[in-house]
């Protein structure tokens, strides 16, 4: 069973919102209320894959910041 790797995942986002000069007093917001979220919803959850992870993280991100969201959705696909 592998854990939930949050500090990587908001060393990732914190990456993603200085390239796109968000402001690190927001994004570290943006970031702690995303992860807050996404952990109240997977608590319950007795397996969860690294894609429904990944769509939760964008879903919640959505709603701060859309360009953020769209940034960690597709990081993966940039070549």
């Amino acid at each position: 069973m592998q854990e939930f790797a949050e500090k990587q995942i908001k060393k990732e986002l914190k990456i993603d919102a200085k390239a796109l000069d968000i402001p690190t007093g927001a994004a570290e917001v943006f970031i702690e209320n995303t992860l807050k979220s996404v952990k109240k919803n997977i608590r319950t959850k007795k397996t969860i894959t690294k894609l429904d992870l990944e769509r939760l993280i964008t879903k919640e991100l959505k709603k701060y910041n859309s360009d953020l969201a769209y940034v960690y959705k597709i990081r993966d696909k940039i070549i």
